[in-house]
């Protein structure tokens, strides 16, 4: 990505983004590639591994939760990626995302409903 993204820049016009920059969006992005395996993780350790004791129901939905934000945040990613590399290059201005909101509130719904589970 680093050295291919720089000579992307400027064929595609433009000013050369500042390395440091670029860097920094390709750590936003390895990031939520963290946070997709790691959400992936939990759904198999929910719907698989752990002895939670619970009916198929509610760990089937813990589970499929998971799974999906971790699908959503690994389509997200290299389009965040890719649209920030292109609003640096164009000096534009970054608009704030929804998925950090997102997931924040689905952990900590995944989070009361592992609590209750284990406290019903």
């Amino acid at each position: 990505m680093g050295a291919d993204t720089a000579d992307a820049d400027t064929k595609e016009g433009g000013d050369p983004v500042d390395y440091r920059f670029t860097l920094a969006n390709e750590r936003t992005f390895l990031a939520w590639v963290r946070t997709a395996l790691a959400l992936l993780a939990g759904a198999v350790a929910v719907l698989h591994l752990l002895p939670l004791g619970w009916d198929a129901g509610p760990r089937t939905v813990v589970g499929l939760t998971l799974a999906v934000l971790a699908a959503v945040i690994t389509v997200y990613a290299p389009m965040r990626w890719y649209r920030v590399q292109r609003i640096m290059r164009d000096g534009g201005t970054l608009r704030m995302s929804v998925l950090p909101l997102l997931t924040t509130f689905a952990v900590g719904l995944v989070c009361l409903v592992v609590l209750l589970g284990h406290l019903l």
